[in-house]
């Protein structure tokens, strides 16, 4: 296994610390050092601000519209962009130290550490700075995103002068200047607004309060953003004096004081951001107010207890223990906690593609979310699991309203959006991957057997499955010279590098999936609760026909497979494709889309992400393994590794196949994929994909966990340098905590009732207070003699052969 380079940041299991300033890596540290609750998000800049950096506060689902400029359009194409806005900076403190303002690119740093601390979910800073005058201070700060108040963050900034006597002055505002990046050449971070998207209404600055009030051109969405301050002294010659002033766009706070050696100032800085997206648009001031007051009214401390009790609660179900890796170990916290902190949690928001980081891909929601996220909440904490199916479930009429400007009965859910509508400008790679639909289902159906939660399945969940299913009947068509075979043409499948083809595997099984599950639910409902189907059935006009129809489109489903090669097909015409000249593209080349004409990819055998390989993932159970080994072995060598959603699938993939160094440098890959900045754009923002793929690779990769038809099922294989491997499931209102080592597993049901599971294909019933332990030694299960006619004595071989064994 290969060592790897050194971490960017000290191994440290429940920390990410940055010992020194480097301004070169200025963006990458502000996205390290991120926080957020699901609702509100702040990048890890700098309080008094640094050149190159980007400011950023954003608010999940709060966004811009701006119209799509083609060069020629045509019917069906998505009108506007939507993108998650960067809106009023909250956390901006300036100081200046007898007239000097202090300034990491002047002056002197005698030291500078930051640490983010994974169990209680706090940003601490400390600075050392010497002025080009010659005058010493020492700032600290803490910062929490509350992950218990969904509107309030809290900064708490000191300064405190090392020696001498000089004036001091502090600056606290509400920067409502900020603005998103421009569009850059890479396509994947950026946009473009011909005027700034965010109008201040109003602003307000009283004592030590004061409130900002901004609203969309487009959209029309109101932004309100309060602060309020506790300013404590110590030491100090004069003051403090507060006074407060607004400009436009601004609304600050200035306390001045005379220090001297050993003083310190200190404020205690609250903020609310409230938007009409929850409130009406008149009372978001009203409410930001009454937010900030409440949470001074509660005081720091109460905070920071409130934010250690809430971590505590969520590590209490999700944390994953590595023995044997403190790297690894590390980039697994991370990952996990910064999850949590970018989960939508109200039903009306997702989790998008770089959480609340940073600003690539605008902000948008992608299949990132069912696919490689659900999974780590629905066996983690199903509450954040739950919101994130009910967005989509909230969306659904504006799927129905894509599906028909595509011409298509049912729903067609959005490729990327905020809002639920598409914003995709390049179809090809954007609206044609219709396997959207059923990823959102297969996520909606594992939520539903892992929970036992069948609620949903009232509150829009069976509407949107009969809608789905409504939606791939009509895509699909009967081709003839496939003997009549259900076929689903000119769609893209998860492979961004094969655009626009017949019979993507991964969608035909998928849509296959999808179908059949509809026509069961629908089944399910006939029999016991057949006034609720009657109810959807009119509502949508759906007939005991059309689901027949269903059931014949899933038992006919074209499913492509090269006998000769014994491998499952990506596509239709994948093997007629130009092989791609690996030797001889350069490492400068990679990602290739930003250096090759979509056309020239499109044209050769070269995978983005592996198709089939994640298809055999997701639906293990429809492969044997010799198919499972064939597709692994043909399709590997051919993905780039240019999608950070890649790794963890390979590594689930190459561990169950007992590729246990490939799955390691796998899994090593998506750990520490925004630590170790493996991408080169951790700057952009987080990689949310990659980071759930850290807990697919060890719970569905080294553990070998399988959920088939809500039942679990075990069988682990540990890379040589762990000790061991622990890690908790909520499963059926359990809580079940595995425990893997070299020669053993041991399964400790903590909470609920007893539980049947299986580990190696031996049936269990771990039971509270009773935990069970499985051998992983390898046992004999049968002996093979070959009978070459040497030895003509039959009695005699096996007598030789007892005894040699035995």
């Amino acid at each position: 296994m290969s060592a790897g380079p050194a971490p960017i940041y000290p191994p440290d299991p429940w920390a990410i610390r940055e010992t020194s300033f480097d301004p070169a890596q200025l963006r990458r540290n502000e996205t390290i050092f991120s926080l957020g609750n699901g609702h509100l998000g702040m990048r890890g800049n700098f309080e008094e601000g640094f050149p190159g950096g980007v400011v950023g506060t954003y608010i999940n689902g709060f966004y811009e519209e701006t119209p799509i400029t083609y060069g020629e359009i045509a019917y069906g194409y998505a009108k506007n962009r939507q993108v998650m806005l960067n809106v009023a900076d909250g956390k901006a403190i300036t100081l200046s130290v007898g007239g000097e303002r202090f300034d990491l690119s002047s002056g002197t740093i005698l030291s500078s550490e930051r640490t983010l601390d994974l169990a209680r979910g706090v940003l601490h800073r400390r600075v050392a700075w010497r002025s080009p005058a010659g005058r010493e201070v020492e700032i600290r700060v803490r910062r929490l995103v509350s992950l218990s108040r969904r509107h309030a963050a809290v900064i708490d900034w000191s300064v405190s002068l090392l020696r001498g006597s000089c004036p001091i002055e502090v600056e606290s505002a509400i920067d409502g200047s900020v603005g998103n990046q421009s569009a850059a050449d890479d396509p994947r971070i950026g946009t473009r607004f011909a005027e700034r998207p965010l109008r201040t209404m109003q602003r307000e600055a009283e004592g030590a309060r004061g409130i900002l009030v901004q609203k969309t051109r487009m959209t029309g969405f109101v932004l309100a953003c309060a602060m309020d301050h506790v300013v404590e002294s110590g030491a100090l010659e004069q003051g403090p004096a507060v006074a407060c002033s607004t400009s436009p766009d601004r609304a600050s706070v200035t306390v001045q004081a005379q220090a001297r050696e050993g003083s310190i100032l200190r404020l205690v800085k609250y903020l609310a951001y409230c938007t009409s997206r929850e409130f009406p648009g008149e009372s978001c001031a009203r409410r930001a107010r009454e937010e900030v007051t409440r949470t001074l009214k509660a005081g720091i401390e109460t905070l920071l207890e409130e934010q250690a009790q809430t971590l505590s609660q969520f590590w209490h179900g999700a944390d994953v223990q590595i023995e044997g890796d403190h790297s690894l170990q590390q980039g697994v916290r991370f990952n996990l906690f910064s999850l949590f902190q970018s989960a939508g949690r109200d039903g009306c928001t997702s989790i998008a593609a770089k959480g609340l980081t940073g600003e690539g891909y605008e902000g948008h929601y992608f299949w990132d979310t069912e696919i490689y996220v659900l999974p780590f909440f629905i066996y983690s904490n199903p509450q954040i699991a739950r919101a994130l199916v009910a967005y989509r479930l909230g969306i659904l009429g504006k799927a129905r309203a894509r599906a028909a400007e595509m011409s298509q009965r049912g729903a067609l859910f959005p490729w990327r959006t905020i809002g639920g509508e598409e914003t995709s400008p390049y179809y090809p790679a954007g609206t044609a991957q219709y396997h959207i639909n059923a990823d959102i289902v297969h996520a909606f159906r594992t939520y539903i057997l892992a929970t036992g939660d069948r609620t949903l399945l009232s509150e829009g969940g069976a509407e949107m499955l009969f809608e789905t299913a409504r939606l791939w009947a009509d895509l699909g068509t009967r081709i003839p010279r496939r003997n009549g075979a259900f076929c689903i043409n000119e769609v893209t499948g998860p492979d961004e590098y094969s655009a626009l083809v017949n019979n993507n595997a991964y969608t035909n099984l998928m849509a296959r999936e999808n179908l059949e599950y509809a026509a069961a639910t629908a089944e399910e409902m006939r029999r016991d609760n057949p006034a609720e189907l009657e109810r959807i059935s009119a509502a949508i006009g759906l007939s005991g026909a059309e689901i027949e129809e269903w059931r014949r489109a899933a038992e006919t489903m074209y499913l492509p497979f090269d006998r000769e090669l014994g491998i499952w097909l990506q596509d239709d015409g994948f093997l007629d494709r130009a092989p791609w000249d690996f030797a001889g593209t350069p490492p400068e080349s990679y990602p290739l889309l930003l250096h090759y004409h979509p056309l020239v990819i499109y044209r050769h055998q070269v995978l983005k992400q592996p198709d089939v390989v994640l298809a055999q993932v997701l639906l293990g159970h429809r492969f044997s393994m010799a198919e499972k080994k064939r597709n692994y072995d043909f399709y590997n060598p051919l993905t780039t590794g240019d999608s950070s959603l890649s790794p963890c699938i390979q590594c689930v993939a190459a561990a169950e196949l007992g590729y246990i160094d490939a799955a390691y440098e796998y899994f090593s890959r998506t750990a520490r994929m925004d630590l170790d900045d493996v991408n080169g754009n951790a700057g952009d923002g987080i990689h949310t994909a990659a980071m759930a793929g850290t807990w697919v690779s060890l719970v569905q990769g080294f553990a070998g966990m399988r959920d088939i038809g809500g039942r679990l099922s075990f069988k682990p294989r540990l890379p040589g340098s762990w000790i061991c491997l622990r890690f908790r499931l909520r499963f059926r209102d359990r809580l079940l905590q595995v425990t893997i080592r070299r020669q053993a597993v041991t399964c400790d049901l903590l909470e609920g009732d007893p539980l049947d599971i299986s580990i190696r294909g031996k049936e269990l019933r771990p039971a509270p207070g009773r935990p069970i332990t499985e051998s992983l030694l390898p046992t004999l299960e049968c002996v093979i003699f070959d009978l070459d006619g040497v030895i003509t004595d039959t009695a005699e071989m096996h007598f030789q052969a007892w005894s040699r064994l035995a």
